[in-house]
């Protein structure tokens, strides 16, 4: 009986560390890319760039990242004049995950939004 339960054991813990090899790539890289989203729209938001070039700066910075992303899954919205306006950047993109005998996808919704100092 306990060698069951150790061969049990080690069935789990090898199942955890398979998921976790598979999933948590995706997690630490939308974390980086939310991170570099931020410093994107911190700096966009006090220069006179368009909002295609800030999307298209938003989409090779994905590249970065592993995150493949295109023009209508960005949305950036700029409200006010520049340096006292607001900047809003939207994404949404998707990863899939295959582990043995299940396939899933993991959503992603990554947002930020910055306001002018004045």
């Amino acid at each position: 009986m306990p060698t069951l339960k150790m061969i049990l054991g080690l069935a789990v813990m090898v199942a955890m560390l398979m998921v976790g090899w598979a999933v948590v790539p995706a997690y630490f890289n939308n974390y980086q890319f939310e991170d570099a989203l931020k410093n994107e729209a911190l700096q966009a938001t006090y220069t006179t760039r368009s909002a295609e070039e800030i999307r298209d700066a938003v989409i090779k910075r994905a590249r970065d990242y592993d995150i493949v992303l295109t023009a209508k899954q960005v949305h950036v919205s700029r409200s006010g004049s520049i340096g006292n306006g607001t900047l809003l950047i939207e994404t949404s993109y998707s990863v899939p995950v295959n582990l043995p005998g299940y396939e899933t996808t993991l959503e992603f919704h990554p947002s930020t939004k910055n306001k002018g100092v004045f």
